[in-house]
């Protein structure tokens, strides 16, 4: 039901937050939210929209936690003060923060500094964003059975340590901006290259990180992550469209039809990025930026700077040295400096599951002539491969090879 699916990405968050603020528990909170849009496909279909779709949520999420908070009989201060919450009511007004939007605000709240980064960004992005646990998983490179254990250990350290579920005073807000920043970009990813299903492109997820970022910069003009993060974000995003063709399927960087690149975006980028690099340091988000800048630039794949990219990734691995930067890494060298080398740069990786790491070795080996790894390497990239556009890609890619063999 459309109008369910719309009240879940404006609405979870909200109902989430509001059961967590009153609870101080994160399962109940999440369960509860989870059975009040269960309810909704249900009524909604009966009985028609309610005039205020996140009030009725609201309402009933938290009556679904009475009930079992009265059964448990043992939270008799919770059960009180989830009593008095109407459905209607206004959030209390002690904010300080002067974060000029909900959702963002929540954010800040959810990204607790007592928390490990990867627990805070972890912890909203399922709790805010709605994204599920394999989604996060894949997010981090981590298997789903352990992305799950992290989020249980996560909660288990907010209900030992008693931390409170509440929005930082505006001073406080720097020393969580990592977590936010952290989390828009992957809240971004996820929505420009969903890790499963039928749609490798999930607009809703790319429009509201966008939405999100513009929000921060607004807040945080001065700040020079902030600033790259929302270049960041415009300068992949102007590609968004052409990734697909007509059929849904994926078009590489390679192929892409660059007229249809949005420049009003491509614009706002680059001046944005202008002026992040005048606030400096040169950060995460900023060589990121800088590597996007230099695809926008390029009025064809083939003046494409491969070498700058390839010297920025180096500079982004050094501060950064992650799997997926050193990936990203080793197909910028392949592609400034030779498959060879590239390909070597692969060897020292390690990123079991992950099918980008055989797709890329199958693409290098293919161009070196090595037809025999590079087809075992594109069934393996098939077995982890989540969604169906990148599945069909792999196995055209596959039949190329061996038709061509």
């Amino acid at each position: 039901m459309e109008a369910v699916e719309a009240a879940f990405r404006a609405e979870w968050g909200r109902v989430v937050a509001t059961l967590i603020r009153v609870t101080n528990d994160w399962d109940l909170a999440e369960e509860c939210a989870s059975e009040a849009f269960a309810q909704a496909l249900q009524v909604w279909a009966r009985d028609g929209i309610p005039r205020v779709p996140g009030a009725w949520l609201t309402t009933v999420a938290r009556n679904r936690a009475l009930d079992r908070l009265r059964r448990a009989a043992t939270e008799a201060k919770k059960l009180s003060e989830v009593a008095t919450l109407l459905p209607d009511e206004p959030e209390v007004d002690d904010d300080e923060s002067g974060v000029p939007d909900d959702r963002l605000r929540l954010m800040f709240t959810c990204c607790h500094p007592a928390l490990r980064l990867e627990a805070r960004v972890a912890l909203t992005l399922r709790t805010l964003a709605g994204l599920t646990t394999a989604e996060i998983g894949r997010a981090f490179v981590v298997p789903e059975p352990t992305m799950a254990k992290r989020l249980v250990r996560a909660k288990h350290k907010i209900r030992s340590a008693g931390i409170p579920y509440r929005v930082p005073p505006a001073h406080l807000l720097p020393d969580r901006l990592t977590g936010v920043l952290a989390v828009l970009y992957l809240l971004f990813n996820e929505g420009y290259a969903a890790s499963s299903g039928a749609d490798l492109v999930r607009r809703n997820l790319c429009a509201e990180a966008i939405r999100l970022g513009r929000v921060l910069a607004g807040l945080m003009p001065d700040d020079a992550e902030v600033l790259a993060l929302l270049a960041l974000l415009l300068l992949q995003d102007s590609r968004r469209t052409a990734r697909l063709d007509t059929t849904g399927d994926l078009v590489t960087l390679e192929d892409q039809d660059r007229s249809s690149w949005d420049q009003d975006e491509i614009t706002a980028g680059l001046e944005l990025l202008a002026v992040a690099k005048r606030r400096g340091p040169r950060g995460f988000y900023l060589l990121q930026a800088e590597i996007a800048s230099c695809h926008a630039r390029a009025t064809t794949a083939a003046e494409t700077d491969w070498k700058r990219i390839a010297l920025l990734y180096d500079e982004l691995y050094t501060g950064a040295p992650s799997e997926v930067i050193g990936l990203n890494r080793a197909v910028a060298v392949a592609m400034a400096h030779g498959p060879a080398e590239g390909l070597a740069l692969l060897d020292g990786l390690d990123l079991p599951g992950y099918h980008l790491l055989p797709a890329i070795r199958a693409d290098l080996l293919a161009r070196l002539g090595r037809r025999e790894e590079a087809e075992a390497n594109y069934r393996e990239a098939l077995e982890f491969v989540g969604t169906d556009a990148e599945r069909r890609f792999l196995t055209r890619r596959l039949v190329s090879l061996l038709e061509t063999g």
